[in-house]
């Protein structure tokens, strides 16, 4: 059985990610040739105090590049 494993930020929405894992599954599933039952989806999201970009938490990257509030 094929199994996706997609990481990202946390989705907020189930919805969205409903939409995620059918569309996902859907694509996987006709390039497998086989049923939908067959492929299993893995969502892992990473929250910005986890993630480091260029060197950086990629929640003080985001805080740096909105700049000062107000």
């Amino acid at each position: 059985m094929p199994t996706i494993t997609i990481q990202g930020p946390l989705i907020a929405q189930l919805d969205t990610r409903r939409v995620l894992v059918r569309e996902l599954s859907e694509a996987a599933a006709k390039a497998y040739d086989m049923p939908i039952e067959k492929i299993t989806v893995l969502i892992k999201e990473n929250p910005p105090e986890n993630v480091g970009v260029g060197g950086e938490l990629l929640v003080d990257r985001l805080k740096r590049l909105a700049g000062p509030p107000g």
